[in-house]
C-alpha cells in the first residue's frame, strides 16, 4: 500500500470548466495509444481492440457496439482527499460516493473526508492527456484500480482504450489480475425515466340532428 499512497501525491488543481480548446478537441477522432498496445502486448492477456465511432459516454458505447449496459465498463477518476484512483463500474450504475468512502477508508485504514470527481482539466494539467482520455488500466497512469463487484458478473467486459474511437475486450477476471483492482460493492443501479407523455383528450362535437318541423 505504501508504493500505491506515494504514487498518488499530485499536486492540487483548482477544477475550472473545459476551455474552448478542450470542447473542440473532443470532435475529433483519436488513434489508439500506442503506450496500450505495447502495455497488452507485454502482459500476454487474451483481449480484443475494438474500433467505432466516436463515442463519450459509456451509454454511447453500448448502443454503438450493440452490448448491454452490464458488460461496458464505466471508468471514472476519483480524489479521495489528496489521492486519486481510477473507479470502475458497470455502465448501468452510478456511483455512490459514501459507499465509496467508508470502502476506501476501510482499506487504507483511515478515515477519508472527501471523496469527489475531478475537473477535467486535471486530465491535461496532472496526467498529460487529454480531456475524457482516461483508460481503465490505471497501471498505465500509477493509479490504483477499484472495482464494484457486480461487474464480475459478466465474464467479459468492454473497458475504455483512451481513445474515443477505440475499446477495449476481455475477460473480467484477466483485468482484474492484470490491475491487481481492489473490489467493493459502491454502485447504485440507474435508474431510467421514460418520457412523460402529454395526452390532450380530444373534444367531440356531438352533432345532433335537428328536428325538422312540420
Amino acid at each position: 500500500m505504501a508504493n500505491i499512497k506515494a504514487k498518488n501525491k499530485v499536486k492540487k488543481i483548482k477544477h475550472n470548466p473545459p476551455s474552448p480548446r478542450l470542447r473542440r478537441a473532443r470532435k475529433e477522432k483519436t488513434k489508439l495509444p500506442e503506450k496500450l498496445v505495447k502495455y497488452l502486448t507485454a502482459a500476454g492477456i487474451n483481449h480484443k481492440l475494438l474500433e467505432h465511432r466516436t463515442v463519450y459516454t459509456a451509454i454511447d458505447a453500448a448502443a454503438t457496439m450493440k452490448r448491454k449496459l452490464n458488460e461496458i465498463a464505466k471508468s471514472l477518476l476519483v480524489t479521495a482527499d489528496k489521492d486519486y484512483f481510477i473507479v470502475i463500474l458497470p455502465a448501468d450504475q452510478n456511483l455512490d460516493f459514501k459507499k465509496l468512502n467508508a470502502f476506501l477508508s476501510k482499506e487504507f485504514g483511515k478515515k477519508i473526508k472527501v471523496v469527489k470527481i475531478p475537473g477535467e482539466k486535471i486530465m491535461e494539467e496532472v496526467f498529460k492527456i487529454r480531456a475524457g482520455t482516461l483508460s481503465a488500466f490505471g497501471r498505465m497512469h500509477n493509479l490504483p484500480v477499484v472495482m464494484d463487484k457486480t461487474l464480475t458478473k459478466a465474464k467479459k467486459a468492454v473497458f475504455s482504450s483512451g481513445s474515443f474511437n477505440h475499446s477495449v475486450e476481455m475477460a473480467v477476471k484477466d483485468f482484474i489480475k492484470l490491475e491487481n483492482a481492489l473490489l467493493g460493492s459502491f454502485g447504485v443501479k440507474k435508474k431510467f425515466k421514460l418520457p412523460k407523455i402529454k395526452i390532450v383528450p380530444v373534444k367531440v362535437k356531438n352533432r345532433r340532428k335537428k328536428k325538422s318541423k312540420k
